[in-house]
């Protein structure tokens, strides 16, 4: 059991979420649209956010970041797999969750949630536990790239313990896996769910100081790719991949599930999908090319470390 302060953590989700608008604003050169919404009276959920998207940069075709505060009178199942008994209780949920799809291939997508969960049961203390992470989703592989990602990742968690960085790089491995396709996402970063192990305040100091590490992570690369020359050929590949993205968001991902079945915002909640993808039937790249590379040697798990 531990004690809650959500006044402290929307505060902190509220500015990372600021921090991270304003970098993607000042990278692209483009404003983003903010859009405040609040569940009508009367609604299954009670709450508010704060969306912010930009769609149709120079740099990023689609960039959401979202920040939300709900109420709900039963926690959905999706949140209730590992802790059956706490199934009926209310709950509350915060949570900052970001994907930026950038326009130019060579940029990786990348995806970043960081969200507490608290389950209020009649007459006890409220469960809290934490959750999040950030992984990256290359179309065309560099391995300097996935080494820095990777090291942001570590370096933000070792205050935590040397246990967590190898121990959520795997559980981000294996969540993001496309099951159906037998496939990894992307080259992973690190996911945890359920925490509270550190007790609260080290808990919620640990997804402070993963939030804080997003921009470094991410943005450097994003300036060594972005003028990369790219055309008609690696642009359908990013399509193509982008497509596996889409699928794992609706089949896989229980963030997504939580939002839908909790009655949240749908506009927010898919939020993360990309604004233009393609299918085609057993598409498989020559050997060699560096779409082929992509499977061979990043999509694949990794200790990139």
């Amino acid at each position: 059991m531990m004690q809650a302060d959500p006044a402290a953590v929307g505060d902190y989700l509220r500015g990372l979420q600021q921090r991270i608008v304003a970098a993607v604003e000042a990278a692209d050169g483009a404003v983003a649209v903010r859009d405040a919404w609040e569940k009508e009276p009367g609604a299954s959920l009670q709450g508010r956010g704060l969306t912010c998207i930009l769609e149709g940069g120079a740099l990023f075709e689609r960039a959401g970041c979202g920040f939300s505060q709900v109420r709900g009178p039963k926690l959905p199942p999706s949140a209730t797999q590992h802790r059956p008994e706490l199934a009926g209780a209310p709950f509350e949920a915060m949570g900052v969750s970001l994907v930026f799809h950038p326009r130019n291939p060579y940029v990786p997508t990348v995806h970043m949630n960081v969200r507490m969960l608290a389950a209020l049961p009649a007459g006890a203390a409220p469960v809290c536990w934490f959750g999040g992470g950030m992984d990256l989703t290359p179309y065309y592989g560099f391995e300097d790239d996935a080494v820095h990602f990777h090291r942001a990742c570590r370096d933000a968690l070792a205050p935590s313990g040397e246990d967590k960085y190898p121990r959520f790089k795997t559980w981000c491995d294996d969540y993001f896996f496309l099951k159906h396709r037998n496939e990894q996402r992307g080259v992973g970063g690190i996911f945890f769910d359920d925490f509270s192990e550190l007790g609260f305040d080290d808990s919620f100091g640990m997804l402070r100081s993963v939030g804080d590490a997003f921009l470094p992570a991410y943005m450097p690369l994003v300036e060594r790719r972005r003028d990369t020359p790219f055309g008609e050929r690696e642009r359908a590949f990013q399509l193509y991949r982008r497509g596996r993205y889409a699928e794992f968001n609706l089949v896989w991902d229980r963030g997504t599930h939580f939002g839908l079945q909790s009655g949240g915002r749908t506009e927010s909640i898919l939020l993360s999908m990309p604004p233009l993808a393609s299918w085609a039937y057993r598409q498989e790249p020559a050997a060699g090319t560096p779409e082929a590379a992509l499977y061979s040697d990043f999509i694949v798990r990794r200790e990139w470390l």
